[in-house]
């Protein structure tokens, strides 16, 4: 069966679209905030994904996150779709309008990157299969925006995402203490964070 028939993502159009000799074709679609909250709501939700603060929302609540989200110019949230299977959830934003700008000198060119895997399918972890998808991704972001550097800011305690970056190129920046945000649309506590850049020229040369 085709992935035309297979799969309900095949008629979104693809921000970005790669085939990746022996891993299979990575689409990047905007995120609908309606039709895509029951997966993201399943991935938030467990406890692996502690970090990404979203245990405990409702359904409802999260496509409220990313609805909000989807009016900004500043900030974005992907639906990472592999061969027709969800499998990440990707978010950009510039570094200028986030809490971040406040821990780091922002340089032209930089962009803010949050990534969050779908939990291992039933064949369990798959030896250079996140690399191979990060590296797609980093593609898009570097190469398709035309981007200088990406910044990314883990918890100060997840530390396997932290080693994952720095495995794929990222050099680690400064420990930091990300602001509390109180606003009547978004709330966001105080984070401790572990920054870590990438620069295009390292990630693909030239």
């Amino acid at each position: 069966m085709s992935e035309q028939h297979a799969s309900p993502y095949a008629s979104r159009a693809a921000v970005h679209e790669q085939e990746l000799d022996g891993f299979g074709t990575v689409r990047v679609l905007p995120l609908d905030a309606a039709a895509d909250a029951a997966v993201i709501h399943r991935w938030v939700s467990e406890q692996r994904a502690a970090f990404w603060g979203m245990n405990g929302l409702t359904p409802d609540q999260v496509a409220g996150i990313y609805a909000h989200m989807d009016t900004l110019d500043t900030h974005h949230a992907f639906l990472v779709v592999k061969d027709g299977e969800p499998v990440a959830l990707l978010q950009t934003y510039d570094p200028e309008a986030d809490r971040v700008s406040e821990c780091y000198d922002v340089e032209p060119g930089d962009i803010g990157v949050h990534l969050l895997l779908a939990p291992a399918g039933t064949e369990g972890a798959r030896p250079g299969w996140t690399a191979a998808l990060a590296g797609s991704l980093m593609a898009y972001v570097l190469l398709g925006l035309d981007r200088k550097r990406l910044v990314v800011d883990p918890d100060v305690d997840n530390e396997k995402a932290i080693a994952r970056f720095l495995k794929q190129g990222f050099t680690a920046g400064p420990a930091v203490v990300l602001p509390e945000i109180d606003l009547p649309d978004v709330y966001l506590p105080e984070k401790k964070a572990q920054l870590a850049f990438l620069r295009r020229e390292v990630a693909f040369g030239g």
